[in-house]
């Protein structure tokens, strides 16, 4: 029986500020472009009390310069004496010194397909076609120039199948400590939400095949803890160093083995998590954060999880090919009442690849958030003086209900890929008045309230008179 050390999250009380900032050539021409400063986050954590701590004997599995720490593996006894260290602000464990074999890991359904047909070839046409995505396609745009990032739990056989292009793929990140290889058996769900954007094949073609993207690995096989969320952190620093354009992550979570630290729903307020902290900090320095709504509509927990509840992010719902919603995508809104979903795109019965070559299809709102992706990588190529908030803006204002969005299911609803693409910049298309974005508000009662141009509708677009708070 394998017996786990603890894993804590270590936080010090300052960084120094006289070092070269953590950021690649293309990261600092990416934010010189889009008027980004550097600031305190971008310098990495003190070496001298890294170095401190490995003294010590504590294992560092990765660092984190936007909250100043560090994910330690250490004895609990250890953490103990860690704690009165004077460069130390705080300590917090993330996951509990626990023998793995003693139960089973609790499988977010972030990570579990609702259906899985095996099929000799996909016909993608359909759910490219369901956000008007191929006039870009016709026109040239296939997210050539964009670099994207897309996280999951492992890519199985990725770096050995033809349907994809191996010049692509400009690396891999694992912050794992799971020991098979990147590539190895467990990870199939990262391959099948890659494919979505990248594989070519028999009547099949992805969103983006044209864009470049590195892989990577967050989500731990073993246990379900924190230390998963602060895995992802790591995934959306080096994601920000590397320039990254789009962060596609079909991760989420609510629950974990240790039932002490489930999320209350009050918690889904995108303030509350570092995960979810950290996609919001990734969105303001430049990246487009798509992350799955979840797949928990028909069960009893039914809400978005983390870091889903992020401010300035996509979170992505799932459709099928008509534009249904299925009944498995997670409702919204956050706990602080914005809209959630964002946007959907099909992910009920979608086309993708299996790790082991073939077409096949799959269910879940992990594979709308890719192929969403996909969709911005095209419009940004298509668009590359705009930033990550303006292509943001664009999707969602090109959405099938974005007059009356919906914060319980489809929020804004489908984009329109080339309606996006004629827009003006101000987010309407091109020669037609502005509009103004609708904003919601939720009652006491519970009643949602959509206000638009200075008038109240509900939801179902039907104008209220009246109506008192």
């Amino acid at each position: 029986m394998l017996i786990l050390l603890s894993a804590y999250f270590v936080s010090f009380t300052d960084k120094p500020l006289d070092v070269t900032p953590s950021l690649s050539p293309r990261a600092k021409e990416q934010r010189a472009k889009w008027n980004i400063p550097t600031d305190e986050m971008d310098y990495p954590v003190s070496s001298a009390y890294l170095d401190s701590l490995r003294h010590m004997g504590v294992y560092i599995y990765h660092t984190s310069r936007w909250f100043n720490g560090a994910t330690c593996e250490m004895s609990d006894s250890l953490a103990a004496e860690v704690e009165q260290k004077g460069f130390v602000r705080a300590i917090e464990m993330t996951r509990d010194t626990l023998p793995i074999t003693a139960k089973p890991k609790r499988i977010s359904k972030w990570l579990t397909e609702q259906t899985e047909i095996t099929a000799k070839a996909g016909n993608t046409d359909a759910q490219l076609a369901l956000y008007n995505l191929p006039p870009l396609h016709q026109a040239g745009f296939e997210g050539q120039g964009i670099l994207m990032a897309v996280c999951d739990g492992g890519f199985q056989n990725a770096d050995t199948l033809s349907c994809f292009r191996r010049s692509l793929e400009l690396g891999h990140f694992d912050f794992t400590d799971d020991s098979d290889g990147f590539y190895g058996e467990t990870g199939s769900h990262g391959t099948k939400c890659l494919s979505t954007i990248s594989a070519i094949g028999t009547d099949y073609y992805g969103a983006a095949t044209k864009a470049q993207y590195y892989l990577m690995r967050s989500e731990e096989e073993a246990t379900e803890s924190p230390k998963e969320m602060d895995n992802l952190v790591a995934a959306f620093e080096t994601a920000d160093s590397l320039g990254t354009n789009i962060f596609s992550v079909s991760l989420g979570y609510t629950e974990f083995d240790n039932d002490e630290w489930t999320l209350p729903k009050s918690a889904l307020d995108g303030r509350s998590t570092r995960v979810s902290l950290a996609a919001t900090i990734a969105a303001r320095k430049g990246m487009l954060v798509c992350v799955a709504a979840g797949n928990e509509g028909d069960n009893n927990w039914r809400s978005i999880g983390t870091p889903s509840d992020a401010d300035s992010v996509l979170t992505v719902g799932a459709v099928d090919a008509n534009g249904v919603i299925a009944l498995f995508s997670s409702y919204g809104p956050s706990a602080d009442g914005r809209i959630k979903p964002d946007v959907c795109a099909v992910g009920k019965n979608a086309w993708l690849f299996s790790p082991f070559g073939f077409a096949t299809y799959g269910s879940g709102t992990s594979f709308a958030t890719p192929l969403l992706a996909g969709l911005a990588a095209c419009l940004w190529s298509a668009l590359p003086a705009e930033n990550a908030m303006q292509i943001r803006e664009r999707i969602i204002r090109s959405a099938d209900k974005y007059d009356y969005p919906d914060p319980y299911r489809y929020g804004y609803g489908v984009p329109d890929a080339w309606r996006a693409y004629t827009m003006s910049p101000q987010g309407t298309e091109t020669n037609n008045k502005q509009q103004l974005k609708p904003a919601v508000k939720i009652l006491r009662n519970g009643q949602i309230l959509i206000l638009r141009n200075g008038k109240a509708y509900n939801v179902s677009g039907l104008e209220i008179t009246g109506m008192e708070d």
